[in-house]
């Protein structure tokens, strides 16, 4: 049974739930939680053992039947979200998440990355300056969303007047990775799954005609020994690359804003040596992750720390909890900009098959629109203590204001 402590919907939870996380880790290795009928597993070792072992899965669906893993199949209301979902590569597995991550990294190249940088520089300079001019506002409105939106709509090719579309599409997708999503987030879901893969499929169907220099274009040319993406598969990477792919950077720049204001000492140190910003990036990512919990199926019997955990279990694997293991790392619960980048083993991109293949841009864009902070508007700082936001899974305040 979990200490009551662990209450996911709980506002001061939300805030800060790294206290609970201590007390999780003080009391075992695998913590049955009755609300959700999961697994709790809350050290850094297990985590990244587990995110690795191929005895546990984001779908169960490659080996078993819903009846035969004793599930129920998902309603049908819950269409096309459900199917859409269902097509993407976070939750596949081998063999079909093998070949659909091999034809994406063909046209999702490090290349593809390196050539959008100085958009990106670009992009977060004049968003930075924006703000700046206007001595302050909402850093999460102006800089932390639009950021990775357009560099997402950039890569695709969404036209300009089509991207403010993207954002609320993707926010209400991802209101269905929380724990026990409502009626109303499966709504929003199913209803934003229907509207962006209608307008997907015509912008696919525009690049079929007329070719360009997007990744829309570089996924319908994609070929593997003549294997190639479907309409389907085109449309669920998309979506992915959007929901994934912005929604860490997004969360990681107002959150480490946030622990840069609570910690004047490491502002400075950024400051006066923004060469440490790789560093301080990763530590953002460590110390108070966006993501805080990733699911997996157990599809065999597993066992963490005496505990036998059977087939058909889910599990919930506590990224928050294994980024703060003092197993892991030295003082944990002290932000230090000046630990270093290649030592920090944090799990916030996962691990295994399911690494996150956007990583490399999060970290462009991270370090892009911090870097703009801290190079062309310095002195900023905090106005108020923010609200978070309810969500649990994908943690973040719900605005952030400064000045000047």
């Amino acid at each position: 049974m979990t200490d009551l402590s662990f209450a996911p919907w709980s506002p001061s939870f939300v805030t800060d739930p790294y206290p609970a996380y201590d007390a999780l880790r003080a009391a075992g290795r695998a913590h049955w939680f009755e609300p959700t009928r999961q697994w709790l597993v809350p050290h850094h070792e297990d985590v990244s053992a587990l995110l690795r072992d191929r005895r546990l899965g984001r779908t169960y669906l490659h080996r078993f039947t819903h009846e035969e893993f004793g599930r129920e199949a998902p309603p049908p209301e819950l269409e096309p979200f459900t199917t859409l979902n269902g097509n993407g590569m976070l939750d596949l597995e081998a063999p079909a998440h093998s070949r659909i991550r091999r034809l994406v990294a063909k046209a999702f190249t490090p290349r593809t990355v390196e050539r959008l940088e100085p958009t990106v520089e670009r992009l977060a300079a004049d968003l930075v300056g924006s703000l700046y001019a206007d001595g302050g506002g909402d850093l999460l409105a102006r800089v932390a969303e639009p950021l990775p939106v357009a560099v997402i709509a950039e890569m695709l090719g969404v036209p300009p007047a089509d991207r403010g579309l993207l954002r609320p599409w993707s926010a209400a997708m991802t209101g269905m990775y929380e724990l026990n999503p409502s009626a109303d987030a499966a709504a929003k879901a199913v209803a934003a799954s229907e509207e962006f893969s209608a307008y997907l499929g015509g912008l696919i169907a525009a690049r079929r005609a007329d070719p360009g220099e997007d990744l829309i274009s570089a996924l319908i040319a994609a070929q593997d020994d003549g294997d190639t993406l479907s309409e389907p598969e085109m449309i669920a990477t998309c979506v992915l690359l959007l929901n994934a792919g912005h929604e860490a950077t997004v969360n990681t720049t107002t959150i480490g804003w946030l622990t840069l204001f609570r910690h004047p000492d490491q502002l400075r140190l950024l400051h006066a040596a923004p060469g440490r910003l790789r560093d301080g990036v990763e530590e953002m990512l460590r110390y108070d992750t966006p993501l805080q919990l990733f699911e997996r199926w157990v599809l065999d019997d597993i066992e963490v720390g005496g505990t036998v955990i059977p087939r058909g279990s889910e599990v919930a694997l506590l990224f928050g909890s294994a980024n703060r293991d003092p197993a892991r790392f030295p003082d944990p619960g002290r932000f230090d900009v000046t630990r270093p980048a290649d030592g920090n083993r944090h799990v916030t991109f996962g691990a295994g098959i399911h690494y996150c293949l956007g990583a490399p841009l999060a970290r462009l864009e991270l370090a892009a629109s911090f870097g703009a902070f801290l190079r062309d508007a310095p002195g900023m700082r905090l106005v108020e203590e923010p609200a978070w936001r309810p969500n649990y899974v994908i943690r973040g305040p719900k605005e952030l204001l400064v000045t000047w």
